[in-house]
C-alpha cells in the first residue's frame, strides 16, 4: 500500500520522464545524469577558491560567461532552479533545462496523503521547547512519517540513530547558505517517545549530548506525569526514551547495538504508574514473549556516512524492519571502488554504479549539499553578498600563491567566515537600504552594501559606504577596503604576519577586471548541486532496490526545502510480499 501511494504521489509531483519504480529505470536514470555531466567535468571538479589563479572562467563556453556577466544578480540566482531567460543563448538555455529535468523533484509532498495514516499534528509548547523553526518543522514531520513506518511493519521499538549528534564542516567554500547539522537534544526520540508512545532508544556519539538529552526527556516526564495525575484516570503507562552513548562507526557496531538494546530486560525503558501497577520501571511488551522483537531506524541528517550505514544494516541485520533515513553533509562520505567489493564506503552503495567505477570528488560531493531552494530565496543584496565572498576568497588564493605558496599544497581553510558575515549581514540588512543614492557609479553589481569582516577571534569593523542605486554595487576603494580587512582575517587565522613586500592592492587590480564573472560562474556551478544529490541519492535507492523482493523502498520529500534543503527521506521496509519500490 505504502509503495502504490507513493508511485500515484510520483506521478503527480514530477511529471519527469525519467523513473525509479524499478531497479532497472532507476539505474537507467543514473546512466542519464552520468552522460549529462561527463562534458562538465572541469565546471563540476573545480573550486571557487582557484578562480583567479586556474582561470575558471575560460572553462566554461565563452558565449554564456559573456551573456550572464551583464545580468542582474536575480536571475544568476535563479538558474540553479532551472529559470532561464529567452533572450540567453539557446545552448545555455538548454543546458539548464535538461540538468533540472533530469533531477530528482524534491517539492514536498503531503505527507497525510502520501502515506496511510500519519495525521502530523503540531507539537506542543513542552516537546517544542527550544526548537527553532527549521528544527519544529523536520520533527513534526519525521515523528510522524516515522511512527507510521513503525505501525505499519509493527515494530516493537524505534533506534534514533545520532539523536544529538551536531557536526561542523569546516570548508573554505563557506559562503554557501547551507546547514550542516545533526538534529541534537534528542528531539526525534522525545516526541516519538511522549506523544506517539514509543519504546525508543537514542543512540549519541558525544556523553555530554546524552546527558543533556536525557535531561530534558526528564523534564518532559515531569510534565507528561503531572498532567495524567491531574487526569485521575487510574492508570497509565509512559514511555521514556533511553539515551546510549557510542560512536558508530561501522556496520557491525550499530547491529550490535541494535541487538542488545531489544532484549526485554533494561534496554526500553517505561515508566509506569497508578496504584494496581506493580512492575514500575519495567517494559510494557505488547507483543507475543517468544517473539523476538523488532524495530525501526530512524536518523534526521544522520551525517556523511551514518546514513548509509543505516540503510545497510537494514539489510543486515534481522531485527530491522524499516529504516527511514535522511542524509546530509556529502562532503564527508568515504568513496570506494570495485576492487573494494562489498566495502563500507559511503559512495558508491547499489553494485551498478560501483561496477561502474563511478566516483565523486571531495568538490563534487560539497557541490551536492547546495540549495537551489535557498538561493532562490536571497534578495539582491544578499546574492551580491556572496558572490563578492567567493571573490575576496579567490583573490586571497592569489595572495598565498604569490607571497606564501607552501601554505598552498593544501587548500588551507581559513574558517568559516562567510556564515558570520552572513548572519552580520542579516541584521545590518535595514542600514544597507538607508546607504542608497542616486549618485552615478562605476562599478558592476557583483558587489554589495557594507558588510563588516570578522574572524574567529576579533572582529574588523568596515566603514560605512555607499550602494550605488540602480546596479548594487560599492565603489572600487571601499571593496578593497574590504578586501585588505578579509585579507589580514585570513592570514591571522593561518598564523601568518603580513610582510611588507605583499601588495594586495596590486593583488586586486589583477583581479578586478574578472569581478563580474564570479557571479555567472558560480550560478552555473551551483545549478549542477541538485542533479549531484540526486545521483547520490539514486545510487542509495538503487542498494536497495538491488536486494531481494521482500525489500519495498522509495525516496520521499517530506520537507518544505526552504526551510530544510536536504530534505528527501529514504524509506524501506521488509515485507513478505512483492511490492514496487518508487520515487517521487
Amino acid at each position: 500500500m505504502l509503495a502504490a501511494m507513493a508511485d500515484a504521489a510520483a506521478v503527480e509531483c514530477c511529471g519527469t520522464q525519467y523513473s525509479c519504480d524499478t531497479a532497472s529505470n532507476t539505474l537507467s536514470w543514473i546512466n542519464a545524469i552520468v552522460d549529462f555531466i561527463a562534458p562538465f567535468n572541469s565546471l563540476i571538479n573545480a573550486h571557487v577558491v582557484n578562480f583567479f589563479t586556474d582561470r575558471l572562467w575560460e572553462n566554461v563556453d565563452k558565449e554564456w560567461m559573456d551573456c550572464l556577466r551583464r545580468e542582474p544578480v536575480q536571475n544568476l540566482l535563479l538558474i540553479p532552479s532551472g529559470v532561464v531567460q529567452d533572450y540567453w543563448p539557446a545552448s545555455l538555455k538548454q543546458f539548464i533545462l535538461k540538468l533540472r529535468a533530469l533531477a530528482l523533484c524534491q517539492e514536498q509532498v503531503d505527507v497525510n496523503t502520501a502515506l496511510p495514516g500519519p495525521y502530523i499534528t503540531s507539537l506542543n509548547t513542552v516537546l517544542a521547547q527550544g526548537m527553532n523553526v527549521k528544527k519544529k518543522h523536520e520533527v513534526e514531520i519525521l515523528s510522524a512519517v516515522v511512527s507510521t513506518v513503525a505501525n505499519n511493519v509493527r515494530a516493537d521499538a524505534v533506534i534514533d540513530v545520532g539523536a544529538g549528534q551536531m557536526v561542523v564542516v569546516v570548508d573554505d567554500d563557506d559562503t554557501d547558505p547551507r546547514q550542516v547539522e545533526g538534529h541534537g537534544m534528542g528531539y526525534l526520540a522525545q516526541v516519538l517517545a511522549f506523544q506517539y508512545q514509543h519504546p525508543v532508544i537514542a543512540i549519541d556519539a558525544c556523553s555530554h549530548h546524552g546527558s543533556v538529552t536525557d535531561a530534558r526527556a526528564e523534564r518532559i516526564k515531569k510534565h507528561y506525569v503531572s498532567q495524567m495525575l491531574k487526569s485521575g484516570s487510574g492508570m497509565w503507562s509512559l514511555n521514556v526514551p533511553k539515551t546510549i552513548t557510542c560512536h558508530v562507526l561501522s556496520i557491525d557496531t550499530l547491529k550490535t547495538l541494535v541487538e542488545a538494546s531489544l532484549p526485554v530486560d533494561d534496554a526500553l525503558q517505561s515508566t509506569s504508574m497508578g496504584n494496581q501497577n506493580k512492575d514500575q520501571g519495567k517494559i510494557c511488551w505488547s507483543g507475543n514473549a517468544k517473539r523476538k522483537p523488532s524495530t525501526v531506524l530512524a536518523g534526521l541528517h544522520a551525517c556523511g556516512d551514518l546514513s548509509v550505514t543505516m540503510l545497510k544494516t537494514f539489510i543486515e541485520c534481522q531485527d530491522v524492519k524499516a529504516v527511514v533515513s535522511l542524509g546530509c553533509c556529502y562532503n564527508l562520505l568515504s568513496e570506494g571502488s570495485a576492487k573494494d567489493g562489498e566495502s563500507e564506503f559511503g559512495f558508491p552503495m547499489s553494485h551498478a554504479v560501483r561496477s561502474a567505477g563511478l566516483s565523486l570528488a571531495k568538490n563534487v560531493r560539497d557541490l551536492a549539499c547546495q540549495s537551489a531552494d535557498r538561493w532562490r530565496s536571497l534578495d539582491m543584496h544578499a546574492g551580491i553578498h556572496n558572490f563578492e565572498l567567493h571573490a575576496f576568497r579567490a583573490a586571497f588564493q592569489m595572495v598565498l600563491c604569490k607571497y606564501y605558496p607552501d601554505f598552498t599544497i593544501n587548500t588551507p581553510s581559513i574558517g568559516r567566515k562567510g556564515k558570520a558575515l552572513r548572519r552580520r549581514h542579516q541584521r545590518r540588512s535595514a542600514e544597507s537600504h538607508l546607504h542608497l543614492k542616486g549618485s552615478t557609479g562605476l562599478l558592476r553589481q557583483d558587489f554589495l552594501p557594507v558588510v563588516s569582516t570578522e574572524s574567529e577571534a576579533d572582529e574588523i569593523l568596515a566603514p560605512p559606504i555607499e550602494v550605488q542605486a540602480g546596479c548594487g554595487g560599492t565603489k572600487s576603494r571601499d571593496t578593497f577596503l574590504h578586501f585588505e580587512n578579509f585579507c589580514h582575517s585570513g592570514l591571522s587565522h593561518l598564523g601568518i604576519k603580513l610582510s611588507n613586500d605583499v601588495n594586495l592592492k596590486g593583488i586586486w587590480k589583477e583581479a578586478e577586471p574578472f569581478l563580474d564573472l564570479i557571479g555567472p560562474f558560480w550560478s552555473l556551478r551551483a545549478s549542477l548541486g541538485p542533479l549531484l544529490e540526486t545521483l547520490i541519492l539514486l545510487d542509495r535507492l538503487l542498494f536497495l532496490q538491488e536486494q531481494d523482493s521482500t525489500v519495498e523502498a522509495y525516496l520521499l520529500p517530506i520537507f518544505d526545502p526552504m526551510i530544510s534543503p536536504r530534505n528527501v527521506a529514504v524509506i524501506a521496509k521488509k515485507t513478505d510480499k512483492h511490492l514496487r519500490s518508487s520515487c517521487y
